[in-house]
């Protein structure tokens, strides 16, 4: 089970989701590994905006693919639901 959790780590590392919000650019790996924030000077309101909403698209992402990867039951098993 753990080598299968590190081989969908690694995999979600390897893809990037980049958003920008408000004139702010955030680039995050599936995994929520932040790649780069460019501020262009902007306030902290519109950073954590940016921020935020990036975390929730690559969540999003990262969620369809490891359904891709190892099903609906591999994940009800990893996360300990799907007990009897």
């Amino acid at each position: 089970m753990r080598d299968e959790a590190m081989r969908i780590q690694k995999t979600l590392d390897e893809e990037t989701v980049e958003v920008e919000k408000r004139g702010v650019r955030v680039k995050v790996t599936l995994a929520q590994r932040f790649i780069s924030i460019e501020t262009n000077g902007k306030n902290e309101e519109d950073i954590v905006e940016a921020v935020n909403e990036a975390v929730k698209e690559s969540q999003k992402q990262a969620a369809k693919k490891m359904q891709g990867m190892v099903g609906l039951e591999g994940l009800k098993g990893m996360f300990g639901g799907g007990g009897s």
